[in-house]
């Protein structure tokens, strides 16, 4: 299994440094928050995403590719009423999927619940149907760049629109392509009825990433989640894509979460 890690759990860190702490520990690739980078991507110039790539190749670490992709810049939303708030953001994932293409990522992760509430007077049909047009011009582009975008099921108390692996899997297939999938992610599937490791075998294949967290919002093994189930249920499925750290209480610093969660993660895996 292939181990990646968020580069906002290195604060205040710059990519560079992110990036050989990454190495050093031991992990296999990086995943990058852009809104750490830059207000926009667009803001980042093509020489700048030639360096981070050769960085990451000079650290012998990889690009896993881009999550957080909405924090920054501010004013767009996935499934508005607005006409036009929904076309800048549907420019702006194609720009995205540019971006994560230029860095050698494989994966954008669409998670957003901020930019994605079904908003007072619309219904969940007509939210769906405009998700689904918003994403389609991406999708074609990420065929084209060989990435693919996870769409992320949350949690109802982080979003009232797509809760569920299931329903994320019947929103990708709105726009039916082999770079349209979900990604799972514990902390999320802890919130469902099934037990995570069925969540798991019954999205397969149409998952292409997967965060590792508890639900304490701490980093895998620092909390009563058992991921030994869940790396079995991975491997039961073939899946051969990365298991990447991803969390949002840092009161443990950046060392220590990394450190112990690759060494938590490495032993269940076996």
């Amino acid at each position: 299994m292939k181990f990646a890690i968020c580069n906002e759990i290195f604060q205040g860190s710059s990519i560079n440094q992110a990036l050989s702490e990454a190495s050093r520990i031991g992990y296999d690739a990086l995943e990058i928050a852009p809104f750490t980078v830059a207000n926009s991507v667009t803001d980042i110039p093509q020489g700048e995403r030639r360096r981070i790539r050769e960085v990451a190749a000079r650290n012998r670490v990889a690009i896993a590719g881009i999550h957080w992709v909405l924090v920054k810049p501010e004013g767009l939303y996935i499934n508005h009423p607005d006409t036009g708030t929904r076309r800048r953001t549907a420019q702006y994932f194609r720009d995205l999927v540019d971006f994560c293409a230029d860095l050698g990522g494989e994966v954008m992760v669409v998670g957003s619940p901020k930019q994605r509430n079904i908003m007072p007077g619309v219904s969940s049909e007509q939210a769906l149907d405009w998700a689904a047009e918003t994403f389609r011009d991406a999708v074609a582009r990420a065929e084209d760049h060989n990435v693919t975008i996870c769409f992320e099921p949350l949690a109802p108390s982080e979003t009232n629109f797509i809760n569920t692996a299931a329903e994320a899997l019947q929103f990708v297939a709105q726009v039916p392509s082999s770079r349209f999938k979900i990604i799972l992610d514990v902390k999320a599937m802890a919130s469902e009825s099934k037990p995570i490791p069925s969540i798991i075998r019954e999205s397969w294949p149409h998952f292409a990433h997967f965060h590792a967290n508890d639900p304490n919002l701490k980093g895998p093994g620092f909390g009563e989640m058992d991921f030994r189930p869940i790396a079995s249920a991975l491997k039961e499925t073939g899946y051969r894509g990365y298991v990447s750290v991803e969390v949002f209480n840092f009161e443990d610093g950046a060392e220590v979460i990394a450190a112990r969660s690759l060494e938590y993660l490495k032993r269940v895996f076996g």
